[in-house]
């Protein structure tokens, strides 16, 4: 590792173990990945071409669903699994409708929580948290300091709730979130999905599995992502391949469509 990297490494940061946050930094052209997450990244891009557009349209889900809480009146947000900082994170997005928007980020990555305390320094409006999503007490708590839960909240869960295997109660976990917010609140995710797809999701699955990362996925159906909103009402179009949620053009959508059904996509709101 060079010194030049070695000035972005946050102590401790063990380089020889591959981090989905960081592969999936690659996988959006990002620079701050090692070479073991670049090479998880090659492995399932060559199992599975177009994977990096997949990425990229989950990406673009997200500034559609932050523009789309703007305008139902949403001022406040909560990022969990934010990642490492790229174009288009959530407080440019919120701000630039409402530069008066809040943002509470959330990532157990130290890399993501280290450039996004250099890249939130002068923003007095958005903080960045390290934990893992598997402690909403704690989440929620160090939450309120900067967000006002009496007021609807947008929470999001892009590319997360995969990681969270059926031993750890996702839906449980889930509502533990959901119940801490008011009525009016909207609750986004993506989710990979094993629907739509063949042996190659399952072979890149396994590439994940027999790397030295603490992330697994755990693939789901449209049935067991749509349970994940518990009272949430989706709203329209409902659980969908993420590139077909609302997009405004062709950069929403990738060229190969299997990607775009690789990850389920769908926006929830809490019953006044």
């Amino acid at each position: 590792m060079t010194q030049q990297q070695q000035d972005w490494v946050p102590p401790g940061v063990d380089t020889s173990v591959p981090s989905m946050a960081r592969t999936y930094d690659f996988m959006l052209g990002g620079g701050h990945n090692f070479a073991v997450d670049r090479a998880v990244g090659e492995k399932i891009e060559t199992l599975m071409p177009g994977l990096k557009q997949a990425a990229r349209v989950n990406r673009a889900f997200l500034g559609r669903v932050v523009r789309f809480m703007v305008d139902r009146g949403v001022r406040q947000f909560l990022d969990i699994g934010s990642g490492i900082p790229t174009v288009g994170n959530v407080h440019e997005i919120a701000q630039k409708a409402d530069p008066e928007c809040r943002v509470v980020y959330v990532d157990r990555d130290p890399i993501a929580v280290a450039h996004s305390e250099l890249m939130l320094g002068r923003n007095d409006r958005a903080v960045i948290v390290q934990a893992d999503m598997r402690d909403p007490e704690s989440i929620l708590e160090t939450a309120k300091q900067s967000l006002d839960f009496d007021k609807p909240i947008g929470l999001l869960m892009l590319l997360m709730l995969h990681w969270v295997a059926d031993e750890d109660d996702p839906h449980g976990l889930l509502e533990r979130y959901r119940s801490a917010l008011a009525p009016g609140s909207y609750f986004a995710l993506t989710h990979v999905t094993s629907d739509n797809q063949g042996e190659n999701l399952t072979e890149a699955t396994d590439v994940i599995q027999r790397s030295k990362s603490q992330d697994q996925v755990n693939t789901r159906t449209r049935a067991e992502i749509e349970t994940m909103f518990g009272e949430f009402e989706l709203v329209d179009p409902g659980l969908v391949g993420c590139a077909l949620w609302r997009p405004g053009g062709p950069g929403d959508v990738a060229d190969n469509p299997d990607m775009n059904m690789l990850v389920y996509a769908g926006v929830g709101r809490k019953p006044d």
